[in-house]
């Protein structure tokens, strides 16, 4: 560490995390540097720094990854400092050393500390656990974790000992993609746990903190959807076993600045998981707890500053909850494209952090997380009621998001109890919280309302005394016919109870069961439709005959790189239903794309490195025609793998 001031700051990262250091760094009179890639040249991060420094290319491991080119770029733009955010290189030892060889400050733990806590199987020996080195049948099941790294990438839930080996392969592919390190190892999966952590933070002279506890029991695909602090319903002489655990943990390695320390609870038991040596994505809601800046002290400590002796005392309650560009009833497949709205309602204990403004572009090489919203309030019941509401009410226009599920989330019974929440609670509710919410059919009549009205607008018309044909447009599942009605205004004759009682282009107000609301409408070339928090689709009302694929033919869910082939795959083969055929890397994620049947290979058209827009055709399965089925209707299989 220094006793000198900073006066520019490089931050070795990209979108949220960016802007969000950036952010502190003007409020202390500190100059920032940004770094992107050629796939984020207009990223807001770009747009809010004082200076920016391009990493050619697109791919994390040739750009944000490469810690030589961001060594440079922080000499050549005259940064006397390097903030590593969250992720890529924030807990890579050989960075920090590089930093410091360079006679620049890094604002993060020691080296040594990172070593020792930044592998998983390393801080696990030190915390007295060891992976498992023998996998057998009663151990099952287990969970394969890449040693470096965090965000649910490189982990595999295996429950069958057949599976483990290809789990081992393609958790450690996905790892070396992601942290540029594919080392994975093995450990007991607990089920249905609660995931608590502790944010701890140091100085330089012997100070540590433990900032009370943070629940990130919401997860999908081992990656954090919702987090709050306190965690709630914990016993107090459990949380004081994870601060005191907390505490040693960073004593133990010398630690310096912020890090957390994570734990599995289950039975009243605490597992330790891991201790992350950077800032985490949740930090915001300890932040709205204890009224602090989490990276203004680090920049305190990394410049030689003292903490006080105590930290301050909590008050209230955050939760935060992150806005992904993913679409859960599709396995959480990423979305891109152009975000055209991203407007939340403000108020008092409203947060948003963001990488992204109203315009941008969702690109497919990063993680898909656009926002993460925090509301900080007296209680936990008043902080989920109020979130939930700013997330219903925001604009949020493009790509398909998880906004309803993380509203429906907050909502359910299951969420507000925390007797009843753990890492299960996904597996258990996904299927209800991703059907269409209320109001999905009234929202497409106020979506072809507007559309005849903008119509109207361009083209003149109006009521003839002769009864027309009912109009007719569909969205998404929706068919809505109405025609023209005396007076300049429009009778809904399906679906059946709603009255229109005003039409403009962009506002529609509907009566129906005599409650009478104004929905907002915003249309896009694309064909997408936002009226209100829904989001649909214009359809055609009859398909177009070119658009039909034959029987049994894989396309690419998204745009992403075919990053891996089955080995041995080849056309001809025999597959069988539900066959893993090779895997898309998309948004630092991997994607399997498996047999929708069982079957011949009769086409593979996907080669490792080849990147491929959404619906590409990658392979086609012959499907096998049982007795007396015809061999051009889908089998159930197939319908469900293509729904």
């Amino acid at each position: 560490m220094t006793d000198r001031l900073i006066s520019t700051v490089l931050v070795a990262n990209r979108g949220e995390i960016a802007c969000r250091v950036f952010r502190t760094c003007r409020d202390l009179g500190i100059a920032t540097v940004a770094v992107y890639s050629d796939a984020d040249a207009g990223a807001l991060h770009v747009r809010q720094a004082d200076a920016a420094v391009r990493l050619p290319g697109a791919a994390p491991a040739d750009t944000y990854l490469r810690g030589d080119l961001v060594v440079a770029a922080a000499l050549a733009a005259g940064a006397d400092a390097v903030h590593p955010g969250y992720g890529f290189l924030s807990e890579n030892k050989e960075f920090a050393q590089a930093v410091l060889a360079a006679g620049l400050v890094w604002i993060g733990p020691p080296p040594e500390a990172i070593e020792a806590m930044a592998s998983k199987t390393r801080a696990k020996e030190l915390m007295g656990v060891r992976p498992l080195t023998e996998v057998t049948e009663a151990d099952l099941p287990v969970l394969v974790k890449a040693a470096a790294g965090g965000g649910g990438r490189g982990m595999r839930v295996v429950r069958e000992l057949a599976a483990l080996e290809a789990e081992l392969a393609a958790a450690s592919a996905e790892a070396a993609s992601a942290f540029g390190d594919g080392e994975v190892f093995v450990e007991p999966y607990v089920e249905n746990g609660r995931h608590v952590e502790v944010q701890i933070l140091a100085d330089t002279h012997g100070t540590v903190w433990t900032l009370g506890t943070r629940d990130c029991s919401l997860q999908r695909r081992h990656q954090k959807v919702v987090e709050e602090a306190p965690a709630p319903g914990l016993p107090a002489a459990l949380a004081d076993e994870l601060y005191e655990r907390s505490a040693a943990a960073a004593k133990a390695v010398g630690y310096v600045g912020a890090g957390t320390v994570e734990f599995l609870v289950a039975d009243g038991r605490a597992h330790f998981l891991e201790m992350n040596t950077r800032l985490q994505v949740e930090h915001p809601v300890t932040e709205e707890v204890y009224g602090v800046d989490l990276v203004a002290l680090q920049i305190a400590v990394a410049e030689g500053a003292a903490l006080d002796p105590e930290p301050p005392a909590p008050r209230g309650h955050a939760v935060e909850a992150r806005l992904y560009a993913e679409d859960p009833a599709t396995g959480w497949t990423p979305q891109t494209g152009v975000l055209h709205a991203l407007e939340f309602p403000a108020g008092p204990g409203v947060r948003v952090d963001t990488g992204y403004a109203s315009g941008d572009s969702v690109p497919v090489h990063y993680d898909a997380m656009l926002a993460k919203v925090v509301v900080s309030a007296p209680t936990r019941a008043a902080a989920v009621r109020k979130l939930a509401r700013v997330l219903d009410r925001a604009r949020v226009h493009g790509p398909v998001t998880n906004r309803d599920l993380l509203v429906a989330s907050l909502r359910h019974p299951d969420f507000q109890d925390p007797d009843r929440l753990d890492t299960g609670f996904y597996g258990r509710h996904l299927d209800a919280l991703t059907r269409p919410r209320d109001g999905e059919a009234h929202a497409a009549v106020a979506a072809a309302i507007a559309r005849a009205a903008a119509d109207r607008g361009r083209f003149g018309g109006g009521w003839r005394n002769v009864r027309s044909q009912d109009e007719t447009r569909v969205y998404g599942g929706h068919e809505v016919r109405y025609r023209p009605a005396r007076g300049g205004g429009y009778e809904v004759t399906a679906p059946p109870g709603v009255r229109v009682l005003a039409a403009a282009p962009d506002r529609v107000r509907l009566e129906v069961a005599g409650v009478a609301r104004d929905v907002d409408v915003t249309a896009y070339p694309d064909g997408t439709v936002h009226a209100g928090p829904h989001r649909l689709t214009a359809r055609p009302r009859f398909t177009d005959p070119r658009e039909q694929t034959a029987p049994g033919s894989l396309l690419a869910p998204m745009p992403g790189t075919v990053v891996r082939v089955a080995e041995g795959l080849a056309v001809g083969d025999r597959v069988e239903a539900g066959q893993a055929l090779l895997w898309l890397e998309a948004m630092k994620m991997e994607h399997r794309v498996t047999a929708p049947a069982s079957g011949t290979l009769t086409a593979l058209h996907a080669a490792p490195g080849r990147q491929v827009d959404v619906g590409a055709l990658l392979a086609v399965v012959q499907p096998v025609v049982q007795p007396g089925q015809r061999a051009d209707v889908p089998t159930e299989a197939q319908e469900e793998a293509s729904a």
